[in-house]
């Protein structure tokens, strides 16, 4: 796979996507976007299950499976890997940065600080951060 240099989202998914960030407020939300070279098909939701949602995520392992197997079968690949930050800035803490298991992924963080919404994404390579473009159609 190609390393993404932008994430393409319509304004519908990206709409949901910060729907399910909002509820899940003061918890941080989080789940998987698949699609094709960068192009978000899909927002799968995902249960997180840290010990501390709060300030960190944990996909649910058997969601993340059955996440995977749906993007088999509707023939997408991972585009990358979202997550909110209710009470922090749109960028990845040392936490993401050591649980980015994805390099192939694009990751976007929502921030949700002092009632306001800011989504970026980054590429996380070997504790390497780098900004990428996040374009809503």
């Amino acid at each position: 796979m190609k390393a993404l240099k932008e994430v393409l989202i319509d304004k519908h998914r990206f709409a949901r996507l910060l729907t399910h960030c909002a509820k899940s407020v003061p918890k941080e939300a989080c789940g998987i976007l698949a699609g094709w070279a960068g192009r978000v098909e899909l927002v799968i939701p995902v249960t997180n299950i840290s010990e501390e949602p709060e300030r960190r995520y944990r996909l649910n392992e058997a969601e993340q499976f059955e996440a995977f197997k749906r993007m088999r079968r509707e023939g997408v690949e991972l585009v990358g890997i979202y997550h909110s930050h209710p009470a922090t800035e749109a960028y990845p803490s040392a936490t993401d940065v050591e649980l980015a298991f994805y390099p192939e992924a694009a990751y976007l963080i929502v921030s949700l600080r002092d009632g306001g919404v800011d989504t970026q994404a980054f590429r996380i390579v070997d504790g390497e951060i780098k900004k990428i473009e996040l374009v809503v159609e």
